[in-house]
């Protein structure tokens, strides 16, 4: 006789903790992340697809979701919460996985796509692990559905011991119930969650008309990102030296008319650096302290140089000069 701890459930049990985690922390992180639904932010959901757009098979449909970036972004904040939820408590866990399969293959043919070779990227091997709960389920291991099939098999108005004829009756009854039951109480949950969850995540989107330092978005003619008047390369002015004060950041238009940001960390020091992301070519933005990438994680540190993440090299530091007052290019 084989041990309990051998059947599928048991077996699975590690992977879908695993995947219930990370996909519930994933989407929670997005819905407390005041960058996430920022269209001005190059870390915000909005650039991330406008970005994506351009070398996804599916750009156009990548590019209509970016002109409702909002509402896609919530929905996949929330369908993330979703999948995560019910594959840790075991609700409609088949469906969750499935869940997971499709926010997986979107991302991996959206941000993971340009990801050279394909197995550097983690979006393929989420989908094939969401494979196993999607064909065996949750096999009534820690499972509210399981729980729930029970409570109806107790309901006075079944019979204790069906007879065989009517046996598939009383099972098609019982998985009937229990799947009202459920969804009754996935849509409670949803009720409450959403609206609070959605609150929040505006609550905590910067004005639009602003622009932080975080950075712009690839559409923005904000000031900062226009192109800086001047000659091309040695001597282009980037800024006074007064307009940026010690600790501060600017972003500009490199000559070769790519981001870059200049740092001023130190009184008698300045920085700029291409803001180009060395592992697939994605902006970066300076956040405070460092760089950090939208697409795949990378994050620098304020000399450029890789703390995290998947990049191979430190960004390219552009020369810089104080001339009369001014900051120029060396």
């Amino acid at each position: 006789m084989n041990s309990p701890l051998q059947s599928p459930a048991w077996v699975l049990l590690p992977l879908r903790a695993f995947l219930g985690v990370t996909f519930l922390y994933a989407g929670l992180s997005k819905i407390f992340d005041p960058h996430y639904l920022d269209d001005a932010s190059p870390l915000g959901v909005h650039a991330q697809m406008l970005h994506a757009a351009a070398t996804s098979p599916v750009g156009a449909v990548v590019s209509l979701s970016a002109r409702y970036s909002t509402v896609t972004g919530l929905a996949i904040a929330f369908g993330e919460v979703a999948v995560g939820l019910g594959t840790l408590l075991g609700l409609f866990t088949r469906v969750a996985a499935l869940g997971g399969v499709v926010l997986a293959l979107s991302f991996f043919l959206t941000v993971s796509w340009t990801t050279r070779p394909y197995y550097y990227g983690a979006d393929i091997g989420f989908a094939f692990a969401w494979s196993p709960l999607l064909i065996a389920g949750d096999g009534g291991v820690f499972s509210v559905t399981a729980w729930l099939r029970a409570a109806v098999r107790h309901t006075p108005d079944l019979p204790a011991r069906p007879t065989p004829h009517k046996n598939v009756t009383v099972q098609g009854d019982v998985e009937r119930r229990a799947l009202v039951r459920g969804g009754m109480i996935a849509a409670a949950v949803a009720a409450v969650a959403v609206p609070i969850g959605s609150v929040l995540a505006l609550v905590r989107r910067p004005s639009g008309a602003a622009v932080s330092h975080a950075g712009l978005s690839p559409t923005s003619t904000a000031p900062d990102a226009s192109p800086i008047p001047g000659t091309a390369g040695a001597g282009m002015v980037i800024a006074a030296v007064a307009g940026v004060p010690v600790g501060s950041s600017k972003s500009f238009t490199a000559p070769n008319g790519a981001r870059a940001y200049l740092l001023h960390p130190a009184t008698d020091a300045f920085m700029a650096f291409n803001a180009t992301c060395t592992h697939q070519g994605c902006p970066v933005s300076y956040v405070g302290s460092g760089f950090r990438c939208p697409c795949h994680g990378s994050t620098f540190d304020q000399n450029g140089q890789v703390t995290g993440g998947p990049a191979p090299a430190p960004l390219i530091k552009i020369p810089v000069k104080v001339v009369n007052g001014q900051v120029t290019i060396a």
